[in-house]
């Protein structure tokens, strides 16, 4: 018995017929990217991926191939032993590596000569990237998107999870970044995924929407911290329909507060981060912010980032690369709160027929 393949465009626009999406490359890779829903059963693992890749290029291609076969021999036995001895003879695994080769060949063989019914990604997951890569322009243009700008706390982001909480179609770039989109927005302990993973998670929310409704996005710049938005979904950005959200200065303040409460419990690492505005700002008009949060007094410092810094930049930027910004529609919620924002989203989902 013999193992399918399938290629990458006919293996995304079937991924649901599947009942396990298996990775066979190590965990580094893995990790950098892989194929929705996918599990990461490596046929060699980091080390070993790179004591092989060592003896192929100082030794020989044949002693390596040997080397790295018993490797793999063992890796899939255990896989089997722990994955697969339960699962059905109808079980339908999907099989890729990193171009359809050895690794999740050797799998693909195994599983099929046990009975399973085995599709190999062909090409594996260079050709899966380079159809997500392909995909992202085609269906960002099927969407109308909806722009929700607003200066710097102002409840952007809570606005898109009240809608999204709603039903709403929302892409929340900077939920998929791990990051704020800001000097100041590095979340702590929490690390960005890799470019090739950004791109899959947003190609992996466009993939999923319905091409009647709106589909809600923040206004981001090209980059959101050190990961780089599509092309495609930037220019279409930059076209589309904008809604202003605007809230009062007290109110931004402390949204602010609320949302970056890790910057009140660590006043030095807020202050190394301020550090970074030196150049923009001054050192005098720094150190004295740092001074500011050290003594508690944080809502001074978060006021003035927002009047000195933040505002003129994004009003600047917005004017900019928004085509429809000065002809935006003001959304005002009654307050900063998760509930209030709940219910702008009912009126907004409400005007649109949602």
């Amino acid at each position: 018995m013999s193992f399918h393949t399938l290629s990458a465009s006919e293996v995304i626009a079937r991924l649901r017929e599947f009942d396990t999406i298996i990775d066979a490359r190590s965990e580094g890779e893995f990790d950098e990217d892989h194929l929705p829903g996918a599990v990461n059963w490596p046929t060699l693992n980091n080390a070993e991926r790179r004591d092989i890749g060592t003896l192929y290029k100082q030794v020989n291609a044949f002693e390596a191939k040997k080397r790295g076969a018993a490797i793999a021999a063992r890796n899939i036995a255990a896989h089997i032993e722990r994955e697969v001895i339960d699962k059905p003879k109808d079980w339908k695994p999907l099989t890729y590596c990193w171009r359809g080769g050895q690794r999740s060949g050797a799998l693909s063989l195994i599983l099929s000569q046990i009975g399973f019914r085995v599709t190999l990604v062909e090409g594996g997951y260079k050709a899966f990237r380079a159809a997500v890569v392909q995909d992202i322009p085609s269906l960002v243009q099927q969407f109308d998107l909806r722009i929700v700008c607003g200066t710097t706390g102002s409840g952007k982001t809570r606005l898109l999870q009240a809608l999204a909480a709603q039903g709403a179609q929302v892409i929340d770039l900077e939920a998929l970044a791990n990051h704020r989109s800001s000097v100041l927005g590095g979340i702590p302990g929490l690390a960005q995924p890799t470019q090739k993973r950004f791109d899959t998670l947003i190609w992996e929310s466009l993939r999923h929407f319905e091409p009647a409704r709106p589909v809600f996005v923040e206004s981001e710049s090209k980059k959101v911290g050190n990961v780089v938005l599509p092309l495609s979904l930037v220019e279409a950005m930059r076209k589309s329909k904008c809604l202003n959200l605007v809230l009062p200065d007290a109110q931004r303040v402390a949204l602010l507060l609320e949302d970056y409460d890790f910057f009140v419990r660590d006043v030095e690492h807020f202050c190394e981060r301020l550090q970074v505005l030196t150049e923009l700002r001054g050192k005098a008009l720094v150190e004295a912010w740092k001074a500011s949060a050290r003594a508690g007094d944080f809502e001074t410092v978060v006021q003035q980032l927002l009047t000195l810094h933040y505002d003129p930049a994004y009003l600047q930027s917005m004017r900019r690369n928004f085509e429809q910004f000065e002809t935006s529609r003001v959304i005002s919620p009654i307050g900063y709160s998760m509930q209030a924002m709940e219910e702008l989203a009912g009126r907004l989902l409400q005007e649109t027929g949602q």
